[in-house]
């Protein structure tokens, strides 16, 4: 059921290259497009012009993952290597935004701390002190890479990693020893986040994808949380560290996105501080109450000459290109787009609350073309092609590539958005007649949002519409049949669950969006709205605040009542 779902609205297409058929635009050695089971098969070639990537040897293509992150690349016209590059690519999006802005144009740089200087020579006189004593509370560092200085305030020094843990030598060798080279789970940030929370119950959150090193991260933080000795320490505060212990669980429910994250699980079962891994702040640390949550995005590093070179031997420089990405490789991403310096019209876009150049499956910029200039194409990294659909659905009218960064293939990609349109307006017409409404908030971690369940039970009240509320962690065929008496459903749990499956369900299955425009709240478009957790979304997502509109709404009325 799912390749037939998939192939009827999405495929990936083979490129002819010098006569031959090859799933790349340009690839290196022998590295060919591998059958992904989640992923169509490929169709009918289309030609695109003759190239190759004549800097890449066969041998590059079959290099460990430790050896690809050591690919070397030139930054600012100096020739580095990738390890010298990692305070770049794995830093975060703030570092790499930087490099962009940089390759760009440069605005007008704004002075940070204003007056910090001043109030610490200030504070310094008062206390006795003299000139140049710098500010309570503040360190001041010189940059490696400008050479300035800089003022770091107490938080950030609070959450900077420890010289003592991240010098620690039996740490060190046992992260090389057990974890992949290129992938960066940040355990020394970890072991010190957890001691600065003083938890002694850590529990760790895994996509499917990176279940795999779940035990190896636990054992580590286990045998190194509140067990590294410190220089400055007494012996009092050794004894009373050494006391402490750590114990370590593993939530090993599916987790889909970072709208999985499952602060009530892991405080029922008495964690006090949770990690999810391999995605964004969708949901913020300040609404998982009652328990510390820290992100770790696992930046992965990669071959990023390939990819470099693989854009310009497809593009031509003035080319308008949009690269985009999943969050592992949006940091990447960025110190590319910084070195593609000859491409003076490429745009790194956002979706707030996203990072730059970040794509969820729900969630993606709508594009906007400059003037009468259009998009050439959309250029996206990343291994699979869920998060991809979305910006292809939000913008059906540029075309879109893919970039594997493992199997170093560059593909041509498609999406049946018509068909897809048609099938989603003719499960809203149906459930427009439909008198008996399931309402179903997801229950997986924080993905039912409370706020839009709420708005829409407005809605089918307003309407006279009789409704029932049900709460499941998973929706499937099977489970929804189990209620004969529901004439159509409406599930805020995930968008894309309707718009891929919903038509394998017997009665129609909807998201906020479509339960809107079917009971009358808003208007079918004719470019479908991907905008479920952006700042700037519609009246069906997440961040909508509806008491803020309703409360302009009512003094707009109110003045205009007065003017007449």
């Amino acid at each position: 059921m799912e390749e037939t779902q998939k192939s009827a609205v999405g495929k990936t297409e083979e490129v002819e290259i010098d006569g031959r058929k090859d799933s790349s635009v340009a690839a290196s050695g022998d590295s060919t497009a591998k059958a992904r089971s989640d992923e169509p098969q490929p169709s009918a070639p289309i030609t695109v012009a003759d190239a190759k990537c004549e800097t890449n040897s066969e041998k590059e293509s079959e290099r460990s993952p430790q050896a690809v992150s050591e690919a070397s690349v030139a930054v600012g016209g100096e020739t580095v290597t990738s390890s010298e590059t990692e305070t770049a690519t794995a830093t975060g999006t703030e570092t790499a935004t930087e490099s962009v802005t940089e390759a760009t144009a440069k605005p007008k740089k704004r002075k940070r701390f204003v007056g910090l200087k001043k109030k610490g020579e200030r504070r310094a006189r008062e206390s006795g002190g003299g000139k140049g004593v710098k500010a309570l509370g503040t360190e001041v560092s010189r940059s490696a890479k400008t050479g300035k200085k800089v003022f770091r305030g107490k938080a950030a020094m609070a959450h900077a990693v420890p010289r003592h843990i991240l010098e620690h030598q039996p740490l060190v060798e046992a992260l090389r020893e057990s974890l992949p080279g290129n992938y960066n789970f940040e355990v020394q940030k970890t072991i010190h986040r957890v001691e600065l929370a003083d938890s002694q119950m850590v529990a760790l959150q895994f996509p499917e994808g990176l279940l795999m090193y779940s035990a190896v991260i636990a054992d580590l933080l286990r045998r190194f949380v509140y067990r590294i000795d410190r220089e400055d320490e007494s012996e009092e505060e050794r004894v009373k560290r050494l006391r402490k212990k750590v114990e370590v669980i593993i939530l090993g429910d599916v987790t889909y996105g970072a709208c999985c994250v499952d602060d009530f699980t892991a405080r029922a079962l008495g964690a006090t501080f949770l990690v999810h891994y391999g995605h964004s702040c969708l949901v913020p640390i300040s609404v998982t109450r009652d328990i510390q949550c820290l992100y770790v995005f696992v930046d992965i590093k990669i071959d990023i000459r390939h990819f470099i070179e693989t854009v310009r031997l497809n593009f031509k420089p003035e080319s308008r290109l949009v690269m985009v990405g999943t969050i592992q490789f949006t940091a990447s991403l960025q110190v590319a787009v910084a070195e593609l310096k000859e491409f003076t019209n490429i745009t790194v876009p956002q979706a707030r609350p996203l990072s730059r150049g970040e794509l969820l499956g729900c969630t993606s910029p709508k594009l906007q073309s400059d003037g009468d200039a259009p998009i050439d194409a959309v250029v996206y990294m990343a291994d699979g092609r869920f998060h991809l659909e979305s910006i292809m659905i939000h913008n059906p009218h540029v075309p879109a590539y893919k970039y594997d960064p493992y199997g170093k293939t560059f593909t041509i990609e498609e999406y049946a958005v018509q068909e897809m349109l048609e099938v989603r307006h003719s499960a809203i017409m149906r459930a427009k007649s439909a008198t008996r409404i399931g309402l179903i908030m997801g229950t997986l971690g924080r993905q039912g949002s409370p706020n839009v369940v709420k708005h829409l039970e407005t809605i089918l009240t307003d309407g006279g519409r009789e409704y029932v509320l049900v709460l499941l962690s998973e929706i499937f065929p099977a489970k929804l049949e189990m209620f004969p008496d529901v004439d159509a459903w409406v599930q805020v749990a995930c968008p894309r669950l309707s718009i891929d499956w919903g038509d394998a369900f017997e009665a129609p299955l909807l998201n906020p969006y479509e339960a809107e425009v079917a009971f009358g709240a808003a208007e079918w478009r004719s470019v479908y709205p991907m905008d479920f957790y952006a700042k700037n979304g519609g009246k069906w997502t997440v961040y909508y605040d509806h008491d803020a509109k309703q409360s302009t709404a009512a003094a707009d009325a109110q003045a205009a009542a007065v003017q007449q």
